[in-house]
């Protein structure tokens, strides 16, 4: 699958094939993916969770109202900013979410099914997380990333709207 085909296609994937692990390449594929997203003056301020223990899963939902699908989940991965490394101040969201959407689309050229889960900038998420993954202070849980076997299939949905797109001036 091509970049612009994977981008024009990929949806967010709710429903998952159980009991079926990604392998260790998959994984590696779609941190390397994580890692080649742009950062600002290229800090790369990312820390990734790969969570594959059901229990941990479970856990998550209890910080999360929108997780369930985590059940079903061959894992979820946690994407997390360093705050240490925010040298721009201000720039970490931009690079977690570079990363994030990086990983939903390898996902999706993969023939992998996934979806975002907003963690940040909710606080009761953020300090619930970051108590259950045990963090310090510096690392701010960002956003889960539910990936897996799709148990759905959903059409490719069509967003664009040409009275969005304006030239040189509102």
């Amino acid at each position: 699958m091509d970049a612009l085909q994977a981008i024009l296609t990929r949806r967010s994937i709710r429903r998952f094939q159980p009991d079926r692990p990604l392998s260790a390449a998959q994984i590696d594929t779609l941190m390397q993916a994580a890692m080649a997203a742009p950062s600002a003056a290229n800090e790369q301020p990312w820390e990734f969770i790969v969570i594959d223990d059901h229990e941990m899963l479970e856990k998550f939902q209890e910080h999360h109202p929108y997780s369930k699908m985590l059940s079903e989940a061959s894992c979820g991965i946690l994407v997390c900013a360093d705050k240490n490394r925010d040298k721009l101040d201000g720039y970490l969201q931009q690079d977690c979410s570079a990363a994030t959407h990086n990983i939903l689309l390898a996902a999706h050229a993969m023939g992998l099914g996934a979806v975002w889960l907003g963690v940040y900038p909710r606080v009761e998420r953020v300090d619930g997380v970051r108590q259950l993954i045990g963090a310090p202070e510096n690392i701010l849980p960002f956003a889960m990333i539910a990936v897996g076997y799709p148990a759905e299939n959903k059409s490719p949905s069509e967003r664009f709207e040409a009275a969005r797109v304006h030239k040189n001036r509102w």
